[in-house]
């Protein structure tokens, strides 16, 4: 089994994650963008990379465009950086898994806070309920 595929993704990965971070200026691209994934296709010809823009659908949006018109510059650092024949053809996906994930904890926390007193003490305790080894009428003692 070959590891290259896995090697050339995470260089892949590192390269768009330093060129967002560090080399890109475009006002478009929002400054807290991250890679989640990359796919690599069988023969290495195609990176699919999977983006996750922490801010607005709107701003997510504007960030791919961003990202669309900077892809010639990363296809570039991506070719010094890698030594291969033919540099993998970068296409961009915005990733909506994280912010799925964050919406739905946020319900379920919401939900978890309007549980009511009442719901709370609906089990009246073990405490006012004698044991069921323990005769009622006379306590623990029995």
């Amino acid at each position: 089994m070959s590891y290259r595929p896995e090697r050339v993704a995470h260089a892949v990965r590192d390269v768009v994650s330093e060129a967002i971070s560090l080399r890109l200026s475009d006002p478009r691209i929002h400054r807290f963008t991250s890679i989640t994934r990359v796919e690599m296709s069988g023969d290495l010809r195609q990176a699919d990379v999977y983006v996750s823009v922490m801010g607005t659908e709107t701003e997510g949006r504007t960030t791919m465009k961003g990202l669309e018109s900077a892809r010639g510059i990363i296809q570039g650092m991506l070719a010094k950086r890698l030594d291969m024949r033919q540099c993998p053809s970068v296409r961009f996906h915005l990733d909506l898994g994280i912010k799925i994930a964050i919406e739905t904890i946020r319900k379920i926390d919401e939900v978890m806070h309007q549980e009511t007193p009442a719901d709370r003490s609906r089990d009246p305790g073990a405490s006012t309920q004698p044991d069921a080894g323990q005769d009622p009428a006379h306590g623990a003692d029995a």
